[in-house]
């Protein structure tokens, strides 16, 4: 049975709500509540004749038919109605959704694809891949979805700046107007370069901006300087070079540098680990006070990412107030990624605790650390060994021998000698400014030489090389974890099942559906639990647009 609050609850108007109509429109069975409750696209009444409880779709008459005791109504509310309708039709989207950009083509071609094609937004995860890998999935894209959308990374590299400024340059060339900006610590002359230049001014003497600017970040600090227009310091020199023009500077000190602002919590691969409760707020917070303080016309849109896994933690972001949520994890499990079989198996076997943090390629010589899959992998702990090297030895040389032989032997699978010979001609062709500065500092050679190794574990997961998966880096966060424990028995708990727009699809509707439930739950309705659960079920819809 349901379990409801005692009859005596009143109206404001001092009488016991009453419904009026046809007992044949009232549902008294579990399996009629069960299609009552899932027909979010029309109202819900749940009533009382004194002994049953029943549930309708049909609004009270205005006299006539059996008198019944309205219990608790709940309006339509479809997955669309979820977060914000500016930010969907700023991208052009069917749900205020968005998968994060997952590095070395994990977020591929086809996932964004796949999910354009069904009016979602999906960014391509160009970071640690060559300006040709980038342009050749580019191309593929927009031949795919020439109206969008779409969003390519832009990812930070402090240790290789070439790579930002051949991101920014490739993007300008192809005119890509969405950039997901990750793992910044501060603003740089790259993503003001691509931000400012897509400033113009419309007939109405407005500013358009056509390059847009998605920022995850994870830090106050860091949020802030994408929530300001861009600095002077950093605008006069593009001028100076011709980048952009006098009018495009003077422009972007009226806008705010990001158009929506990720808050990134507990997700996979960098992060700081925050609770999203936490950091969601007061980044809403802020955003609050600089949209206030600078007077911008256009509201920077706040989303929620980093452990959203399951209808419940997708619904929790949104009524925290986030304008949209962000996937991440789970979309690595799916079909269409860059991921490989082997990975994908293992990530639908992952529990939450089955992370941990592990030295990242990337920012490796600042301490900088990933979230990544522990489960099936001896890739957290090896990494953690070459930093702990790192931080003790000054160079190659210094490593004792009894621990160098370790590393060739169980890690490297080769001598170091080789691995440098392999890592110099790696940066010849990718960026060559990085063996002048090794040449010059042991310690850095040394560091390059560690970075092979965790540079291409990432890789070897995606290609699934044989013989090295102890060695895979699966950058993953508890969501994957609580997305298998909520898929469990269903057709998801598949791999080969899990396709990015279904994912999408049944987060959404299952994050609609538990908000009718909380509605009537505060009214003092409380469903059985075989009924209260949302569970993915197949579905005939047309993903496409």
């Amino acid at each position: 049975m349901l379990n409801t609050l005692p009859f005596s609850v009143i109206s404001n108007n001092g009488h016991i709500p009453e419904w009026y109509g046809s007992l044949n429109e009232v549902a008294f069975d579990a399996c009629g509540w069960r299609a009552h409750i899932h027909a979010l696209d029309q109202s819900c009444y749940v009533v009382s004749d004194g002994n049953r409880l029943g549930i309708t779709h049909q609004p009270s008459a205005a006299s006539g038919g059996e008198r019944l005791v309205l219990l608790a109504s709940a309006s339509p509310l479809l997955p669309s109605q979820l977060g914000s309708a500016q930010f969907r039709t700023l991208h052009g989207l069917r749900y205020a959704y968005a998968a994060g950009a997952m590095a070395n083509g994990i977020s591929s071609a086809d996932l964004v694809i796949a999910l354009g094609q069904a009016a979602l937004l999906a960014s391509f995860g160009a970071a640690g891949l060559t300006s040709i890998h980038i342009e050749t999935a580019l191309k593929r894209i927009r031949a795919a979805l020439p109206n969008g959308p779409y969003a390519f990374n832009l990812i930070h590299s402090p240790s290789e700046e070439a790579l930002e400024r051949n991101a920014v340059e490739l993007y300008l060339k192809h005119s890509v107007t969405t950039v997901e900006a990750s793992a910044y610590l501060a603003l740089t002359t790259h993503i003001v370069h691509y931000r400012a230049s897509g400033l113009r001014l419309n007939p109405q003497g407005e500013i358009e901006i056509g390059h847009k600017v998605i920022a995850k970040v994870s830090r106050r600090e860091v949020a802030t300087h994408f929530l300001e227009p861009a600095p002077t310091s950093l605008l006069q020199p593009l001028v100076a070079q011709g980048l952009i023009s006098e009018g495009q500077a003077q422009m972007a000190q009226r806008v705010p540098m990001c158009d929506a602002l990720t808050v990134e919590a507990d997700s996979g691969g960098h992060t700081d680990n925050r609770p999203l409760v936490c950091l969601l707020p007061a980044f809403l917070e802020l955003r609050d006070e600089l949209q206030a303080k600078h007077g911008y016309q256009q509201v920077v849109h706040v989303g929620g990412a980093g452990g959203i896994g399951t209808p419940a933690a997708a619904l929790a972001a949104f009524m925290l107030g986030a304008d949209y949520v962000v996937t991440g994890s789970v979309n690595q499990a799916c079909v269409e990624s860059g991921a490989s079989a082997h990975t994908k198996r293992i990530l639908a076997q992952a529990e939450q605790a089955d992370v941990m943090m592990a030295p990242a390629a990337d920012m490796f010589e600042m301490g900088v650390k990933v979230q990544v899959l522990k489960k099936g992998t001896l890739f957290p702990i090896r990494a953690q060994k070459l930093y702990e090297l790192y931080k003790t030895c000054d160079s190659i040389e210094t490593i004792p021998a009894a621990e160098r032989e370790k590393l060739e032997k169980q890690i490297f699978h080769k001598p170091l000698a080789t691995v440098w010979d392999e890592t110099e001609a790696f940066f010849r062709e990718r960026d060559p400014e990085q063996l002048e500065r090794a040449g010059q500092n042991p310690k850095r050679k040394m560091a390059l030489v560690f970075r092979w190794y965790l540079g291409l574990s990432s890789r070897w997961s995606n290609s699934g090389e044989p013989g090295r998966e102890l060695d895979y880096q699966i950058w993953c966060g508890p969501a994957m974890g609580a997305f298998n424990e909520w898929t469990q028995g269903s057709y998801l708990a598949a791999p080969e099942n899990r396709h990015a727009p279904e994912v999408a699809e049944q987060l959404m509707q299952g994050a609609a559906f538990l908000y009718r439930l909380q509605h009537l739950r505060i009214q003092g309705v409380t469903l059985p639990a075989n009924l209260s659960n949302y569970k993915p079920e197949r579905r005939d819809n047309n993903f496409s647009r």
